[in-house]
């Protein structure tokens, strides 16, 4: 199938299916005698695996040693769960710096009059000085 059956077919645009390919992430496609990429059920299977793994939020790098390891019949599972592991601290770390920002700007919204006056809380604590937001259960 060529680039475009075969974006429809993973959920992987054509694109992003040849700039996988440019970085080494997935393998280069065949071609065509024409020098049209052609691509097999194999090919989609790597590409949905891709997909799914950039879905779950896994970088590219993730991604190309989970490949990897998919692709080796002898990997041994806890190389696999080392990744994923890592990958989860990764998201909870991130869910907390994203839980702070909400609340910060949950409180300074809730602070801010939004009406006609020019003061704003908002405004203020994004040009403080120190850079360090104020937190919503006090302090800095």
């Amino acid at each position: 199938m060529n680039i475009g059956e075969a974006a429809s077919a993973s959920g992987v645009t054509a694109k992003m299916i040849r700039h996988y390919e440019s970085i080494g992430l997935i393998k280069q496609s065949q071609r065509s005698d024409a020098g049209y990429r052609t691509y097999s059920d194999k090919d989609l299977h790597t590409l949905r695996f891709v997909k799914r793994s950039r879905s779950m939020g896994f970088s590219l790098d993730q991604i190309r040693d989970l490949l990897s390891l998919w692709q080796d019949a002898g990997r041994a599972s806890a190389d696999v769960k080392t990744i994923a592991q890592a990958h989860v601290q990764d998201l909870e770390r991130r869910i907390r710096e994203l839980t702070e920002m909400r609340d910060t700007l949950h409180h300074l919204a809730a602070e801010c009059a939004g009406d006609q006056r020019p003061d704003c809380p908002i405004l203020q604590d994004l040009g403080r000085k120190d850079g360090a937001a104020c937190h919503p259960h006090g302090g800095h």
